[in-house]
């Protein structure tokens, strides 16, 4: 059992996820950092100055200026604007990978494609690829 295990563990897929998911996860930090820190603020100040993390609706009877105020109290809350920070967040990863992957895809090397002639069996004639009976010897060719 521990060879089998073994061997799973470092099969080169494995380890090729595992240094994905922690990439992953570093690449998403960088991303949450950016939309909260650079590009948030510019968007809130051209909207008329909206912090949109403050952005809540509160559920409870009692008023609150700000959503720490809320969350100090334990009060319910819907937290509309760090919804919109994440959605502006994903979109920002999903255009990122996007853009990776079309830059990868771009650099790997197409297949080869399929030949459009192939030689009779019989006869050693040039016919069509996909041809089911020879043009040449009038054979019939096996799929």
């Amino acid at each position: 059992m521990w060879k089998d295990f073994k061997a799973f563990a470092l099969k080169g897929n494995v380890v090729d996820m595992a240094i994905g998911i922690i990439i992953g996860g570093a690449f998403g930090k960088i991303v949450s950092s950016m939309v909260a820190d650079v590009l948030m603020p510019p968007i809130g100040l051209l909207m008329g100055n909206v912090d949109f993390s403050g952005l809540f609706i509160n559920l409870s009877r009692k008023s609150y200026a700000s959503l720490v105020e809320a969350k100090a109290e334990s009060a319910p809350t819907i937290n509309y604007g760090v919804f919109i920070n994440h959605l502006i967040d994903f979109a920002v990863v999903a255009f990122c990978m996007f853009v990776a992957v079309r830059i990868i895809s771009r650099m790997t090397p197409k297949p080869p494609a399929p030949p459009a002639t192939k030689d009779c069996p019989f006869c050693l004639s040039t016919i069509p690829a996909n041809a089911a009976r020879c043009a040449h010897c009038t054979s019939a060719l096996n799929p």
